[in-house]
């Protein structure tokens, strides 16, 4: 009769961290452990872009188009590319997208098992610092174009309010205040934010500002997929707050796209942003 005993290596107390133990158990199954041909391989898999998230006042939100790209060619158009990390954090993935989501799932398993082994859940530094580590790990492979660039988010419990975390390739973590994006068009999506973002958003006004960067970037990058109402394929748009990780259905993430789609027939270029001009502009007071 086979022994049917875990193996010792489940039962030795260690580390917290999973990829830590997976890295001793069974190497092979880390993502960044496998080996690949000399060259860039930066063409032979799908890339996801584009990924923006907003603070305000309660949380942050977090949404990413739907579109992957292989060359110039559309590879899938209906992509998710938003993960809950765990019931309070987010994460969007750009860069190569099978990569990118086996990273979230071992990001995912990470912080399950840290919460199993702890009692407890990381705090919002540990989480991006745990994300941090798993893309340094995988930076082999973002030198021979396989790169993942996340984003992460989440509602900070000790603080009261959204917090939000880029990364580079090498796994450089920086906190950003108000508002990011990633990605091919995020140049685009940052500049629309720019001119839509105020403190004092709700969340329904901040739903509304990141769907209306998605479309700006749509707008000059050909990488980055709009709302396609043909078919009715909508970004995926997630809201964190004090109770938690929600995911808009595309019920309600439609009825805000068709919003921007149908100001979009009577002003191509979006809304603007209301300027305060000086008193003295408006007769104000003079010397």
């Amino acid at each position: 009769m086979a022994d049917s005993r875990l193996p010792d290596a489940y039962l030795t107390p260690g580390s917290s961290s999973f990829a830590d133990f997976l890295g001793q158990v069974a190497p092979e199954m880390l993502p960044s452990r496998r080996t690949l041909p000399p060259g860039s391989a930066a063409e032979l898999a799908p890339h996801g872009t584009t990924i923006v998230a907003a603070t305000f006042p309660g949380g942050v939100v977090m949404a990413g188009d739907r579109r992957a790209t292989m060359g110039n060619v559309i590879a899938q158009r209906d992509i998710e590319k938003v993960f809950p990390a765990d019931e309070f954090s987010v994460v969007g993935i750009a860069g190569t997208a099978g990569l990118a989501v086996e990273m979230v799932r071992l990001f995912q398993t990470e912080l399950e098992h840290y919460e199993k082994i702890e009692g407890t859940t990381l705090s919002m530094d540990g989480k991006a610092n745990r994300l941090s580590t798993l893309i340094r790990s995988n930076l082999g492979m973002a030198m021979q174009g396989l790169a993942v660039v996340p984003l992460f988010a989440g509602f900070d419990l000790s603080v009261g309010h959204g917090r939000i975390y880029s990364y580079d390739v090498t796994g450089g973590r920086y906190e950003e205040t108000a508002f990011h994006s990633v990605g091919s068009g995020s140049m685009f999506a940052r500049g629309a934010l720019k001119k839509l973002y105020r403190d004092d958003l709700d969340m329904g006004s901040c739903v509304t500002a990141v769907v209306q960067a998605l479309y700006d970037a749509a707008d000059d990058d050909s990488a980055t997929g709009g709302p396609d109402l043909a078919r009715r394929i909508f970004p995926i748009v997630s809201v964190i707050t004090a109770d938690g990780h929600r995911r808009l259905t595309q019920e309600e993430v439609a009825a805000v796209a068709d919003h921007v789609v149908a100001g979009r027939m009577a002003r191509p270029d979006g809304p603007a942003a209301p300027l305060d001009p000086p008193a003295s502009a408006n007769g104000g007071d003079q010397a």
